[in-house]
């Protein structure tokens, strides 16, 4: 059976990219974690790289790996995590720059790896990672001396340019870190998005950079083509898939499609998601199954080979919409058995 050919424009993320970092006057790094959202880190980073990116940001150490094996020594790699027990070797081997979100890793950081280069995630709110207002209190001499190359927060309303959480936060991080002679950092693609006084001194956009909201003027990225296999008539009064879910009230004709939810289609679709061939709508009928969806085809002109789940009629975020989730989801769940098609710089 072919596999679906999911098409990635590296062009198009660097384009973002510069899009996002002519909004601000601070540096822009660019977060890489979970595979650069599921459609390669290194190809990604070694794109970023060569557009200026000098910062990347990852959730674990592991995922910095093929990231410093691709770009060598020069990019600094930070470690939203911070420093877990067990990875002090791999923060000196591969020259890792945690995000220290406890005393507890504090402690661990100074005595493992002394001298070794960290930052400080701060909790303005969110209450998920970071030191608390009175942790910070009681370190922050003693951490300041130290020389940590960032201190940052995190915001948790910025898709929501109105939700008064974003001031809140703001005022927060402010009261906390003015007056500091460290290079600070509050604003994702969303922070980027709200205005200068959120930018700081280093933005780090993600979702923005893969095409996906909040950031709406962003070039799509991703394009996904699913083949079909099959293709047959059906009576009215035929069912079809699994639990008899669909019965066909017209004669009609079904394209059977490689893809399913081993794939990272959602069975959530089932019977809601719509399938393009060009600019024609097809709608998937019965259930997603682990390998495959049935498409309803009578409204065609001619027999397709493949048709487009991702691609300029409906983009990752139309998709999402309809699975009742968020364009994050979608590109971190695209299937490995994509024959994955990567151009650009």
């Amino acid at each position: 059976m072919s596999t679906g050919r999911l098409t990635i424009d590296l062009d198009a993320v660097v384009a973002n990219w510069r899009a996002l970092d002519d909004m601000t006057n601070a540096k822009t790094a660019a977060v890489v974690k979970a595979n650069g959202y599921g459609l390669g880190a290194a190809n990604v980073a070694k794109a970023l790289f060569r557009a200026g990116v000098r910062q990347f940001f990852v959730a674990v150490a592991e995922e910095a790996a093929p990231i410093r094996a691709e770009l060598g020594d020069k990019p600094e790699i930070n470690v939203f995590s911070g420093h877990m027990k067990g990875d002090t070797d791999l923060i000196r081997e591969l020259r890792l720059t945690p995000l220290l979100n406890s005393v507890a890793q504090m402690t661990q950081h100074f005595e493992t790896l002394p001298g070794h280069a960290f930052g400080i995630q701060l909790d303005t709110g969110m209450n998920r990672l970071g030191m608390e207002p009175q942790e910070w209190a009681a370190v922050a001499e003693l951490v300041l001396s130290q020389n940590p190359t960032l201190v940052m927060s995190h915001l948790a309303c910025s898709d929501e340019p109105d939700h008064p959480m974003n001031p809140h936060q703001l005022d927060i991080f402010k009261q906390l870190t003015d007056g500091i002679n460290v290079p600070r950092s509050l604003a994702a693609t969303g922070g980027i998005l709200l205005g200068p006084e959120y930018h700081f001194d280093l933005t780090r956009p993600g979702i923005g950079l893969y095409g996906g909201l909040p950031f709406a003027d962003a070039t799509p990225v991703v394009e996904l083509d699913l083949p079909v296999v099959q293709v047959r008539d059906v009576a009215a009064g035929e069912v079809v898939g699994y639990g008899n879910s669909w019965q066909a009230e017209r004669a009609t004709r079904l394209a059977t499609v490689s893809g399913g939810y081993a794939d990272g289609i959602f069975r959530i679709l089932s019977d809601k998601a719509t399938l393009y061939h060009g600019n024609t709508a097809c709608p998937l009928v019965g259930r997603v199954s682990m390998d495959l969806l049935t498409i309803d085809i009578t409204d065609l002109d001619e027999t397709p080979d493949k048709l487009t789940l991702i691609g300029p009629q409906q983009s990752v975020d139309d998709l999402a919409a309809d699975a009742k989730t968020i364009g994050y989801e979608v590109l971190t769940q695209l299937g490995a058995r994509y024959n994955r098609k990567t151009y650009g710089k």
